[in-house]
């Protein structure tokens, strides 16, 4: 009979691919791990792991059924969490995701309301990058993402929490640096400063910018909204932040930050789950105290109802 632990160490090594940081997250000795993947692979009849020694890496055999390995410790873990959620649906581990250029802007207003509202709750955090996000939702590692919404995630379902405005960053010598407001139009022939690959807010904030006429500073990329922000104090360039990383910061004489006329640019900000989530009555909770702690600091309406859109969204 095979073992759920079993599945837990093929899924671990395929993770580190390494016997000794996989036994690690599993909390057991290299020796146990290492023996137990022996005796599965003996079990199947099965070569599962190509083993070197600086590192180890799943056959071809180990890699088709770690996937279904995780597909059963998925449906493990949903089978526990309905059964928590039958004993209190509002108590337990709650594994939240969200991407880089929201979580450290967005987690100081919106903790403090979620451990109020849910002190049952013991809420788990986890920074990464929106693919990463997406991949550890759909395979069980998170219950819920707080981030920007895009067409890719139409296989989950959502709950729309606001519609945040992006802000023009520029140096109090740039040419638009005395305007109240700009208009994307505005940023023709302008070279704009970006994030490197992988952040999603790169290709929103770009895609607003080549629409307008803009190109992209070749020259550097950015690992985080803080360094684009040191490079526009120092008139290096000039480009797009997020209202919420915006406010979130103490008035400076070497940024100004100018909003856009109508239409503005904008990220819409939301909470997607996977589909059929069994701890929907937490899910609405922190829906509902994220909402209410959020409400205006953005610069746009957060959103009491989801309105009715060309995509699967969370029944409330």
């Amino acid at each position: 009979m095979i073992k759920l632990r079993d599945l837990q160490y093929l899924d671990a090594i395929d993770r580190h691919k390494h016997f000794g940081k996989a036994a690690d997250a599993c909390f057991v000795s290299q020796p146990t791990l290492s023996a137990q993947i022996m005796k599965l692979e003996e079990q199947l009849g099965l070569t599962l792991v190509e083993r070197h020694r600086r590192n180890v890496m799943l056959t071809p055999a180990g890699d088709l059924l770690v996937k279904q390995a995780r597909k059963v410790l998925n449906a493990a873990r949903e089978f526990e969490d309905a059964a928590k959620t039958l004993s209190d649906p509002l108590a337990g581990d709650f594994h939240i995701g969200l991407i880089p250029t929201l979580a450290p802007y967005l987690l100081p207003h919106i903790m403090p309301g979620l451990m109020q509202e849910l002190p049952n709750v013991s809420f788990f955090l986890y920074e990464k990058q929106t693919k990463q996000l997406l991949a550890n939702l759909d395979n069980g590692d998170l219950d819920l993402l707080i981030l920007p919404w895009l067409d890719e995630m139409e296989r989950f379902e959502r709950y729309r929490l606001v519609e945040e405005p992006l802000l023009l960053a520029v140096h109090p010598q740039h040419r638009l640096a005395g305007h109240e407001t700009v208009k994307l139009a505005d940023l023709r022939d302008e070279t704009v400063l970006t994030l490197e690959d992988g952040h999603c807010l790169r290709d929103q904030a770009m895609g607003y910018c080549f629409a307008a006429g803009a190109e992209e500073d070749t020259r550097f990329q950015a690992t985080s909204l803080e360094t684009l922000r040191y490079m526009v104090a120092s008139g290096s360039g000039i480009t797009l932040l997020p209202k919420l990383a915006v406010t979130s910061q103490p008035a400076s004489q070497m940024i100004r930050y100018i909003p856009f006329e109508a239409p503005q640019p904008t990220r819409e900000i939301s909470v997607v789950i996977r589909p059929h989530f069994p701890r929907m009555e937490c899910v609405r909770r922190v829906v509902a105290s994220i909402r209410q702690s959020i409400a205006g600091i953005a610069g746009g309406d957060s959103k009491e109802q989801p309105p009715a859109v060309a995509v699967r969204e969370a029944a409330e």
